[in-house]
């Protein structure tokens, strides 16, 4: 089949990958505008793009996708299909039209739960116990359209949004390949979900990074492995911002006031919580490189009895 393959984050690489790969061919790419990226905000391309321009693919990067200009884009590749991938924008009413076999998502949750633009760190953060990629057929709603396919996987309790987007991304490019499939010889059909029971999952801000030491260890654990590696969940050392990584709730008793620093070793540091008490693996004081506790010790003065937070 023609594809046009519609992706920006990292997540989309693998399924653009497989669409390489594949007998299908790829007409064109179309992803987000370069941006700023990175500490120093330097304007570079999407990944996607980036993998596209390796494979000498076209590529066209407008800065909304329901302009008169992009739609007409998508209409002179005569797609057979539409494929969708972290792509940043929702589809008009126009574009989603204009594919005999339709559009493709593919969405790194369990549909209806986790809707939007972060499922992937709002499955953690939320102290799921498993999620998963969806594959559907896109409607003018967000993530709203019937399923094709579905595949479940467990949230480790050692997971992060990286892990986990690694794995699910892997996940995502082979559902797509039996999605199209089933799409080319007529055997799959989408069934509609249950809107009942959606829920949604907002992009994630700098701020939500901030650690309140009063919640439990548990809920901590989950906002670190939430935040890792973007944006980094956070407290604050001598006034300066100090990210906090790779997180392991331990069995620790303790009347220390929560964010005490009870212990310190090269195995990590640990904190009082609101319930609980938090082992730190890893750390990252502002300017500075990610390093483990034992790396941050000879040159840090971090000792028991601090007590982290404003």
């Amino acid at each position: 089949m023609r594809i046009l393959f519609l992706g920006t984050a990292q997540f989309a690489c693998p399924s653009l990958q497989m669409l390489l790969d594949s007998s299908h061919g790829v007409t064109a790419v179309i992803t987000q505008p370069d941006r700023p990226r990175g500490r120093g905000q330097k304007v570079s391309a999407s990944p996607v793009k980036t993998l596209a321009m390796a494979h000498r693919l076209v590529v066209f990067q407008p800065e909304r996708i329901r302009d008169p200009a992009a739609i007409q884009f998508c209409r002179e590749k005569k797609p057979d299909v539409i494929v969708v991938v972290a792509y940043g924008q929702i589809l008009p009413p126009d574009l989603l039209t204009i594919p005999p076999f339709g559009c493709v998502n593919v969405h790194a949750s369990l549909l209806p739960k986790f809707r939007g633009a972060a499922p992937i760190a709002r499955a953690i953060l939320n102290g799921e116990e498993k999620t998963g990629v969806t594959t559907m057929r896109m409607d003018e709603g967000m993530d709203t359209g019937p399923v094709f396919l579905m595949e479940e996987v467990p949230i480790r309790l050692n997971d992060t949004s990286g892990t986990l987007q690694d794995q699910l991304s892997r996940i995502g490019a082979r559902l797509l390949q039996k999605t199209l499939g089933g799409l080319e010889d007529g055997s799959l059909i989408p069934r509609p979900q249950d809107h009942a029971q959606a829920t949604y999952a907002p992009k994630i801000s700098k701020e939500e990074g901030k650690i309140d030491w009063q919640r439990s260890a548990f809920q901590l654990s989950c906002q670190l492995r939430a935040f890792d590696p973007w944006p980094g969940a956070y407290t604050y050392w001598k006034g300066r911002v100090l990210k906090l990584f790779s997180p392991t709730v331990v069995d620790e008793e303790t009347k220390e006031p929560a964010g005490t620093v009870i212990q310190m070793s090269d195995e990590g540091m640990i904190v009082t919580t609101g319930k609980g008490c938090l082992q730190i693996a890893e750390l990252q004081l502002e300017g500075r490189r990610r390093m483990n506790v034992r790396e941050f010790r000879k040159g840090h003065s971090l000792h028991p009895g601090i007590h982290l937070g404003d």
